[in-house]
């Protein structure tokens, strides 16, 4: 199965999705769930206008794909920023809260050891929650 690389970044009101290789479909939308919606119709529709229109359809979306999700730390840092407050993610992160106010401004930009850790964070807190039950 092939796998599609998805970038999700932050527009200024929204949040837009494209597929890496692919500049033809772009989406936006305000929830991830929302961008997810609408890439799937958007491959949906551009394979289908394809068909329809005896072009071939992008090497791409031939055969099975997986869309797999990337955002950038500043993107992250502002769609979350309802759910994860800067203290939360110094305590998990280990990263300065200062430090974090700069890469959600877009003031400074993370390392990728601070990427890194992060999404480790972000990993382990996500596992630990999926081993919790009611």
């Amino acid at each position: 199965m092939r796998k599609l690389n998805v970038t999700i970044a932050h527009t200024g009101n929204n949040y837009c999705a494209m597929i890496d290789g692919l500049d033809s479909i772009m989406v936006s939308g305000n929830t991830v769930d929302e961008i997810k919606r609408n890439l799937e119709s958007a491959i949906e529709e551009t394979i289908s206008v394809c068909k329809e229109s005896d072009i071939p359809v992008p090497e791409l979306l031939s055969g099975p794909y997986k869309l797999d999700f990337h955002m950038d730390v500043e993107s992250f840092l502002g769609f979350y920023k309802e759910v994860f407050s800067k203290s939360g993610l110094e305590r998990l992160t280990g990263i300065n809260q200062k430090q974090l106010w700069h890469y959600a401004s877009g003031g400074r930009k993370p390392r990728k050891k601070q990427i890194h850790r992060i999404e480790s964070a972000l990993h382990r807190l996500g596992e630990e929650l999926l081993s919790i039950s009611f």
